[in-house]
């Protein structure tokens, strides 16, 4: 993922964009609504809160890949217990982040690593709830951070109960060879949600234990998270199930 970034910041309607040298959208944020997700893919990475869906989980983040960090704010708002570490190759995202998306800054319970995230999963031997990769460089090329090796690193990084939650690009030539990886490295635990309407596909593995739900109980975990967060995960739960995911109304990862 090396080299430096050109980072540009753009508004239009209300909504603040990040780009990285392109018109590619690398995040945004309503001005109005600092800490609602305003991309439909950020949501769906949110989703991994229905499969786990104790208000006290996740403990311990990792998110790789800051960008206008729109789900390190809806975390560190809605799960004041939780500990997030972000791991970002570029050190100018940091203060950008901050000056134009509202980043707090709280170094107790958001750590700022600047390291590369595929480096830093080998290096670092810490056991995470739940890990976050979103990384893409200007030409939405997401390099070692979407290899086998990366994804096995990420399993042995997950605590029991963990999840993983990779955003992937559905329209990419090498989306199914992705997904395939995940797999491979997860011994089959792992799928990609209905790709999002911007071609966004967000892909979950799960780590030792096993997510087993009905669908009744997703919808139910859904409407607590809308009711305690404003988040509206029904859509998504929707298209979920009219796929073989949910066979027989039992959802199991």
């Amino acid at each position: 993922m090396g080299g430096k970034l050109s980072i540009d910041i753009s508004e239009e309607a209300g909504v603040r964009y990040l780009h990285f040298g392109s018109d590619w959208v690398q995040g945004a944020m309503r001005i109005a609504r600092p800490w609602a997700l305003e991309l439909d893919y950020t949501r769906e990475m949110m989703a991994a809160l229905l499969l786990r869906p104790e208000n006290t989980w996740p403990r311990k983040v990792l998110q790789i890949g800051l960008g206008a960090a729109s789900v390190t704010k809806f975390l560190y708002r809605h799960r004041p217990d939780c500990k997030i570490t972000v791991v970002e190759i570029d050190p100018a995202v940091v203060p950008m982040a901050m000056q134009y998306f509202k980043l707090p800054d709280d170094p107790a319970r958001i750590q700022i690593e600047i390291a590369d995230g595929a480096d830093f999963v080998i290096s670092n031997k810490g056991k995470y709830d739940l890990i976050l990769v979103d990384g893409f460089d200007a030409d939405a090329k997401a390099g070692r951070l979407d290899s086998l090796p990366f994804y096995m690193d990420c399993k042995q990084r997950l605590s029991k109960d963990g999840l993983l939650a990779v955003n992937l690009l559905s329209r990419s030539k090498k989306f199914k060879a992705s997904v395939q990886r995940l797999g491979e490295a997860f011994d089959g635990r792992a799928l990609a949600f209905p790709s999002c309407d911007s071609g966004n596909a967000i892909a979950f593995a799960a780590g030792d234990n096993v997510v087993e739900m009905t669908l009744t109980d997703l919808k139910e975990s859904a409407r607590l998270l809308k009711a305690e967060t404003g988040l509206n995960l029904l859509p998504t739960i929707s298209r979920i199930e009219s796929t073989s995911y949910c066979a027989g109304g039992n959802f199991t990862l």
